[in-house]
């Protein structure tokens, strides 16, 4: 969810297992150094053949095949600088070290492409997985909503990442259009499962449930239900929900000029109209879903705001605001709505993606979703696929 949960690698993390692959990509260079260190010295009477015809075969296990390669180059020049020193050129043991040599660098190169096609091959199969996952996790929101037209946008903060925690679904329903953002404390699987439990609950309870507040007490339900289904595993679920818990903002755009919102320990949602941004901030604080029980607080209510003809509605997750440069300051989502009120929907969210991308540097601390909702003006008067309105 925020940034500061996110620990930075450390010692048994994956920071220290970057440490243990970069000493092993180094090995092979060393073992090359240490034998030019032996030859050149009095201790030359070692037999160090052997360790110059493995340096080949120990890049491969982690360089690849150009790794492999110069491994290769180094371990020859070594020789060819040793037999020199030591006036070695027509014995029959610099040339057998030079076929070991060669015969080991080759079989060590066509094994580290071979490794390095599967890795590509697996790789590659998992990613296809990751999006197809991504496309019945979080499908894309529908452009044409009745009265309003909405698009979406995700984030990965995690590279080559496809999903994570941050969730997000736009369903019309008879009721109205009906919305979620959602961010789940925690990252990994863990997250993506609690992401999926909510959003399932949600597309089911928003087609039958009128009141707003059961849909937001469904999507808690199944929080708590998958909770005891780890219980009944061994895990403890109450410390699942505390280390899993979601917030999220459920929205409901009805016929009306006005837009329904419950918000559960959320961001509140922003509202462009006529230059002017304004914070749709809950009358009431809620805890988010997943902590009702331990931390109590008022039963949820629906809180009421206008959403007129032109106006236009930002549902986001932290990972937006909380974004830094590398001086720390955070990412003004305000003004960066005011800049870009003219631009279509697509043109908004291409623009925030790499406003966000350029005040960070690249550098995401944590995953983004964002849902951006156009009331349409009155039929007649509205221009399609134009932003809001703005004064002058």
């Amino acid at each position: 969810m925020r940034a500061p949960l996110r620990s930075p690698p450390g010692p048994g993390a994956g920071g220290h297992h970057q440490v243990l692959f970069a000493l092993a990509e180094c090995l092979p260079f060393a073992l090359a150094l240490l034998v030019l260190l032996v030859e050149l010295t009095p201790a030359h009477v070692l037999y160090t053949g052997p360790l110059l015809v493995a340096t080949p075969a120990l890049a491969a296990v982690t360089m690849g095949p150009k790794g492999t390669l110069a491994a290769t180059g180094v371990a020859v020049g070594v020789s060819v600088v040793t037999a020199t020193h030591n006036h070695a050129w027509g014995g029959q043991q610099v040339y057998t070290n030079f076929l070991a040599l060669f015969m080991v660098s080759v079989a060590s190169f066509m094994t580290s492409r071979t490794a390095r096609t599967r890795r590509e091959n697996e790789l590659n199969q998992v990613r296809r997985i990751a999006t197809a996952a991504q496309e019945v996790l979080l499908r894309p929101v529908p452009a044409r909503l009745g009265a309003v037209r909405a698009a979406s946008l995700y984030l990965a903060a995690e590279k080559g990442a496809q999903i994570g925690g941050d969730l997000y679904e736009v369903v019309q329903t008879r009721y109205g259009i009906r919305m979620i953002v959602g961010d789940v404390r925690g990252k990994g699987l863990p997250a993506v499962r609690a992401a999926a439990i909510v959003l399932g609950a949600f597309r089911e309870s928003v087609h039958y449930e009128e009141d707003l507040v059961e849909v937001v007490n469904h999507c808690e339900a199944a929080l708590w239900r998958d909770a005891a289904v780890a219980g009944a595993a061994g895990a403890d679920g109450d410390d699942i929900l505390l280390e899993g818990f979601v917030t999220a903002l459920v929205a409901q755009v009805p016929d009306s000029s006005h837009v329904e919102v419950i918000n559960r320990g959320h961001p509140p949602p922003l509202v462009l109209r006529d230059g002017t941004v304004r914070s749709l901030t809950p009358t009431e604080p809620l805890p988010p879903l997943g902590l009702a029980e331990f931390i109590g607080g008022p039963p949820g209510r629906v809180d009421s705001h206008a959403f007129a003809p032109g106006d236009r509605l930002l549902l986001y997750t932290d990972g937006v605001i909380e974004a830094r440069d590398p001086g720390g300051t955070f990412f003004d989502l305000p003004e960066a709505m005011v800049g870009m009120c003219d631009d279509t929907r697509e043109e908004f969210l291409e623009g925030l993606r790499r406003a966000l991308l350029r005040h960070t540097r690249g550098r995401l601390a944590d995953d983004v979703a964002v849902i951006l909702v156009d009331r349409r003006e009155a039929e007649g008067h509205g221009t399609e696929g134009r932003g809001p309105r703005t004064g002058g």
